[in-house]
């Protein structure tokens, strides 16, 4: 009996730290997307104008003028992202998944 339940748990450890190799797969990268000419044009002015509020001198504005600038940033911000075509776009169907989760565990 003691020598059959050791020779069961010694296959069962073999089996659970034995490892197999597995390869990552080659995913293929999302090809860029193409801009329109008015978009690069677009792209063009958002990216002077950031490098125009890089620039300016901050420290002598005041706190309200701060936020402002620190808002048309994050604008600037989605509106080339948006251009580009890069974000996160979840589904209704995962939005209403999370929610519940979310639901259940708080």
């Amino acid at each position: 009996m003691k020598k059959s339940n050791l020779l069961m748990t010694t296959a069962a450890t073999l089996l659970l730290f034995s490892t197999t190799p597995t390869f990552a797969e080659n995913k293929s990268k999302k090809e860029p997307k193409v801009l329109t000419a008015e978009e690069q044009v677009k792209l063009e002015e958002i990216e002077a104008r950031v490098l125009e509020i890089r620039d300016m001198e901050l420290s002598n504005l005041e706190k309200a003028e701060k936020a402002e600038i620190k808002a048309e940033l994050k604008s600037l911000e989605k509106e080339a992202r948006a251009l580009r075509g890069t974000g996160l776009y979840i589904s209704t169907g995962a939005l209403i998944i999370i929610i519940i989760l979310l639901i259940i565990l708080l």
